[in-house]
């Protein structure tokens, strides 16, 4: 029998399953990737008798991929909180979907554990840019204030990992990064290790956020503004974590991070409003290659004549 742990490269998707292995330790096959690459589940080759763990990507862009390895007679166990579309209909599925707009998947794997690892939840809800859904989750804890801003930290910082156009624009491969985690049962010891991939994590991530303050403002609105970024692996890097950051800082906006690329076409990081935490996903779903959930979404490859069109969109689809 092979067991597959399948995962999204970013804080959800990392935490999630640091916190099934902690519980639940065993060897698998981890298939993971860039935090946009995410039609993981065509990498999986799964037989009869077979276990899959899925974590935190579309089970509605995974869907072939899964009613195949369904149908192989594999047992599938899914957790996720993006768009799902129609469950498949098998007694070989287990799916914990949840798409409201404050639920991350390591929420939900935290609810299946009864809380049992519930500081790498809380770390996984601030790298997603939910910090209310943190600090409640947190709340059970009793984590002074400062101790509460280094897991937030960290959880940025695993987020802004995952970013990028390939794993060479990475300091980390997701994989890497989650067994180099695993050994920390609480998130609090990998902050005050200056041995660990904190330290390299949260220098990098200063640097190239202060490198984004320089970005071209494309359009600008009460609602909206859209900001470019160079193609450059730093932009790259930057891109998710930066518009985070603008969402925070203007909570009633909404924000797209356009980032160029060599071969002409655009990356796109979306946020919706934190005040009003919906309809990023209904937007990329419009265009070619977006996706995404209710607060935040992506586009990985806008055609380069598209442009002009997605901004007119996009500066009117939360006026």
């Amino acid at each position: 029998m092979t067991r597959y742990d399948v995962f999204n490269g970013d804080a959800d998707g990392i935490c999630s399953l640091l916190q099934m292995r902690l519980a639940e330790p065993r060897d698998s096959e981890l298939v993971t990737g860039v935090k946009r690459e995410i039609a993981l589940l065509e990498r999986v080759e799964a037989v009869a008798g077979d276990e899959v763990l899925v974590l935190d990507v579309s089970l509605d862009t995974n869907r072939a991929a899964l009613e195949r390895i369904l149908a192989a007679g594999a047992s599938v166990r899914y957790f996720d909180h993006h768009f799902a579309g129609e469950l498949p209909v098998s007694a070989n599925l287990e799916a914990t979907i949840d798409t409201a707009a404050d639920v991350c998947t390591a929420l939900l794997v935290n609810d299946a554990l009864d809380g049992r690892f519930a500081a790498w939840a809380v770390v996984a809800a601030f790298g997603d840019n939910m910090p209310a859904s943190a600090r409640k989750a947190a709340a059970p804890l009793g984590l002074a204030a400062p101790d509460l801003e280094r897991l937030e930290r960290l959880g940025i910082c695993i987020n802004y990992n995952g970013y990028g156009a390939s794993l060479d624009d990475l300091h980390f491969h997701p994989a890497e990064l989650y067994r180099r985690l695993l050994p920390y049962v609480e998130p609090l010891d990998v902050v005050n290790d200056a041995s660990g991939p904190f330290a390299a994590l949260d220098a990098g991530y200063a640097e190239d956020m202060a490198r984004a303050d320089a970005a071209e403002l494309l359009t600008e609105s009460p609602s909206a503004a859209a900001f470019l970024l160079p193609d450059e692996a730093w932009s790259r890097r930057v891109s998710g974590v930066w518009s985070n950051a603008l969402a925070n800082d203007f909570p009633d906006r909404a924000h797209a991070v356009v980032t160029s690329s060599a071969n002409g076409a655009w990356r796109i990081s979306i946020r919706a409003p934190n005040s009003r935490r919906r309809g990023a996903d209904e937007l990329c779903r419009r265009w070619p290659t977006g996706g995404g959930r209710s607060g935040a979404g992506g586009i990985n490859a806008l055609p380069n004549g598209d442009l002009d069109a997605f901004l007119a969109d996009f500066s009117s689809h939360w006026s």
